[in-house]
């Protein structure tokens, strides 16, 4: 089984239960293992910011889908809940990603790169794995996540 970590993120809707049904959803398919669930964080939009505050969680799950076999199935949550991309970083129901996947690095690909490529800037995605996940290491740095996570802080500080 591989250890994958997602980032998830709604404000539309009903977001607390946005973010339970994908969870839900993710819990209910037979080679998903969901083991931890973080916090939900209620965040500013980054990007395009004339819109409405997110919603974010993350999650570690142990999965014996391969990394596009977990796409796929992340997509198909995102079609069940109604997501809708019209604008780039903008409104959506959900949003789901693959922040990392064991310690896989798959950086060429247009269709999915892991890890996430902006995971490290964020504050949103990185605040709700370190209370998850803390000690775990990013494979592109070599730095753990709550490391990652302060470093980010004392950077927006400046």
């Amino acid at each position: 089984m591989a250890k994958a970590y997602l980032g998830l993120g709604t404000n539309l809707g009903q977001k607390q239960e946005n973010l339970e049904k994908a969870v839900d959803i993710l819990k209910g398919h037979s080679e998903i293992q969901v083991l931890k669930v973080s916090s939900f964080y209620e965040t500013d939009p980054v990007g395009y910011e004339n819109q409405d505050k997110f919603l974010n969680a993350a999650l570690v799950c142990e999965t014996y889908l391969e990394p596009y076999e977990l796409l796929d199935f992340i997509q198909q949550i995102e079609k069940e809940l109604k997501r809708v991309r019209e604008i780039r970083w903008g409104p959506r129901t959900i949003d789901v990603d693959i922040l990392l996947y064991d310690s896989l690095q798959l950086l060429d690909d247009p269709r999915l790169i892991i890890p996430h490529p902006r995971m490290t800037e964020r504050e949103f995605v990185l605040e709700p794995l370190a209370e998850i996940t803390p000690k775990t290491v990013h494979p592109g740095t070599g730095k753990t996540i709550a490391f990652l996570l302060d470093e980010l802080k004392r950077i927006s500080k400046r």
